[in-house]
């Protein structure tokens, strides 16, 4: 076929070109994938995960979602079950139904009732990489376990009563 100057084929014209970043990838039920995974979009896990996840736009744990495996994106929606550290760059959703075992770094995190977590919490602008307690501060002494008031050497008043067996 010849076209004149000017013409083009109306096929040509149709065309949509699709973004990488609008990309749904669907883990679905009963699928299992082992290793890590990338991907430019959304990565939406139904079934289950063991590996790292890394999307550029999001990731959404469905409720019937497992991953073993650190998460990281932009913005994360978790209805399921995650093992293991969540770094996201804007915004973390935890539902009533999810089970979260491990750190969470983000800018913003919403936690509906019911929903558990297991781990530490990072919130603010430099979430991206983990820092080390400093010596005197307050998140050092966050790590220690709680010590009675005896143990601290506190006034008599404020002492736990010893229990006696007689």
């Amino acid at each position: 076929m010849v076209l004149g100057k000017g013409q083009t084929m109306a096929k040509e014209n149709r065309t949509e070109s699709r973004e990488l970043s609008d990309v749904v990838s669907i883990i679905g039920p009963g699928m299992q994938v082992v290793g890590d995974c990338t991907s430019d979009g959304v990565v939406r896990i139904e079934g289950r995960v063991e590996g790292i996840i890394r999307a550029a736009k999001s990731v959404v744990v469905g409720k019937e979602g497992f991953v073993t495996g650190d998460i990281e994106t932009q913005d994360l929606i978790v209805a399921g079950r995650v093992a293991g550290t969540i770094t996201a760059k804007s915004r973390v959703e935890l539902q009533a139904t999810c089970h979260v075992e491990g750190d969470i770094r983000s800018r913003r995190v919403k936690l509906e009732e019911g929903g558990r977590v297991e781990g530490r919490l990072h919130m603010g602008t430099e979430t991206a990489k983990p820092e080390m307690p400093r010596k005197g501060t307050g998140a050092a002494q966050m790590s220690r376990p709680a010590q009675s008031a005896q143990q601290k050497g506190a006034p008599q008043g404020l002492q736990e009563p010893s229990r006696s067996d007689s």
